[in-house]
């Protein structure tokens, strides 16, 4: 774990602390990897145990309209950190070790801006947003605002269990003893503690559970012994470890004195594994709830996700339902700290803060999803209010899907066309049912034209992986 003495040594030279009329509030973001909409007690799970986020849930507000930026993985994290919807920065898929893809310098995420106002940066945990980890020739997580890091490119390998792939600040560390999540909140615990009181910090805390291979201490998996189908107990078991390890981690912070300082997010970034890559033995056992769709589809299931926020302002218990969106971090902490969001390149995302205290929020972009990558015929999406637009090209089978990303993949990423709509009601129609696109005429075309049009910028903005990168 890093020494006070690593800690001020890494932060020397750093700008001083930009104070607003107020103290600046730690900002702290928590992030699952492929936990479902449904995998919660509080979110309605009947059987997995979840008492510390369940607590959290009623000390803070529980979002029931939270999304992720993206279907997958290396999508939604680059979304999340930059505030841009994540086909604008060129980050299409999940990312395979050794591919050119990844979020490039040129790119500012919310750890850069919080850094250069004074805070503290850390990251422990799953980073995921490049190919070549840990090497010079792409940017790591140093290189996108975290001053120290703890990190594996994806998966924690070769199981949750004794990993031998993280990297601190660039230098292999491992192999390591224990399960990845209790690794993870041991090294965001112990930077913590070279942190100063009276300094702000930004700490990114990434889960790899409850990703597929699944693997458990047996203390979790023991509390489900009665589920007997294959994997099941592994997978509910370790959805409540990652809830161990989360109360561990808020109880470390609340001890510092600081819960009225510091803006507190728990979430996920994409919905639950749906392809059974793995053994049978890690059989996915994700939960979307109610929702139609899981990982890598622009329904509902794909990108809407848990999401829990304890913050100052914020009223205990309470229950938020307008939508809020991973693209909203970045916005919302530059709010909090008292930062200019970047004003030279499209942020997609806005403050969301008036939104979990009760009130309302005027986005000037609707929140839009585009994913060519995923499972079937949709690729696109778009919610304004109460209601949601798919794209569809027709052309797909329902369950077509483009291999894993590689650059000769953007001829196909060009090709994809929308030439068909469908229209919901969320409130009315949670899990995509019915199709309202003939029953609203008026509504599906001035929607459809907003998508279209985004489609079309957003498109035009990416990165053609072809091409050489120069930031």
């Amino acid at each position: 774990m890093m020494t006070r003495r690593a800690f001020m040594a890494a932060s020397a030279g750093a700008p001083a602390m930009v104070r607003g009329a107020g103290k600046q509030p730690n900002i702290v973001i928590v992030l699952c990897d492929d936990l479902g909409y449904g995998d919660l007690g509080c979110f309605g799970h009947p059987a997995i145990r979840t008492p510390n986020l369940d607590a959290f849930a009623k000390q803070g507000a529980r979002l029931t309209d939270c999304y992720a930026a993206a279907p997958v993985c290396s999508a939604s994290r680059s979304g999340l950190l930059t505030g841009r919807t994540p086909d604008r920065v060129g980050v299409y898929d999940w990312i395979p070790p050794g591919s050119p893809m990844h979020l490039r310098a040129g790119e500012i995420t919310f750890a850069k801006l919080l850094r250069d106002a004074g805070y503290a940066t850390c990251h422990s945990g799953k980073w995921h947003c490049n190919g070549m980890f840990n090497s010079k020739a792409q940017p790591q997580p140093g290189d996108h605002g975290f001053q120290h890091w703890f990190s594996t490119q994806n998966n924690a390998a070769p199981s949750h269990i004794n990993p031998t792939n993280f990297a601190r600040n660039g230098d292999k560390v491992g192999p390591l003893q224990g399960h990845s999540s209790k690794l993870i909140v041991d090294e965001a615990v112990g930077w913590l503690k070279t942190v100063p009181k009276d300094k702000p910090y930004c700490l990114f805390v990434c889960f790899h559970s409850p990703h597929e291979p699944v693997a458990t201490d047996a203390e979790f998996t023991g509390m489900y012994e009665r589920f007997t189908e294959r994997g099941q107990a592994i997978y509910y078991g370790n959805v409540t470890q990652t809830d161990h390890e989360f109360g561990r981690l808020m109880r470390e912070l609340d001890a510092r004195g600081q819960k009225d300082d510091t803006f507190v997010m728990f979430t996920s970034d994409n919905g639950p594994e749906t392809r059974n890559r793995y053994p049978e033995s890690w059989r996915s056992w994700g939960s979307p709830g109610l929702l139609r769709g899981m990982k890598l589809h622009l329904y509902e299931g794909g990108y809407r996700v848990p999401g829990i926020v304890r913050a100052p302002g914020i009223k205990a218990g309470s229950t938020v339902t307008e939508p809020v969106c991973g693209v909203d971090v970045l916005p919302t902490a530059c709010n909090l700290a008292g930062v200019k969001v970047p004003s030279d390149r499209k942020i997609d995302g806005t403050d969301v803060m008036p939104a979990l205290k009760g009130g309302k929020i005027r986005r000037a972009t609707p929140l839009h999803w585009h994913y060519y990558m995923g499972l079937g015929a949709p690729v696109a999406s778009m919610r304004d209010g109460d209601w949601k637009i798919v794209g569809i090209d027709s052309r797909r089978g329902s369950r077509e899907k483009l291999e894993t990303f590689k650059p000769e993949l953007m001829e196909e990423v060009k090709k994809i066309r929308i030439d068909k709509f469908e229209l919901y009601n969320l409130r009315s129609d949670l899990g995509e049912k019915t199709n309202l696109a003939e029953k609203e005429p008026a509504r599906l075309k001035s929607m459809a034209d907003r998508l279209l049009k985004l489609q079309e910028e957003v498109r035009n903005e990416g990165f053609d992986w072809r091409q050489p990168v120069s930031g």
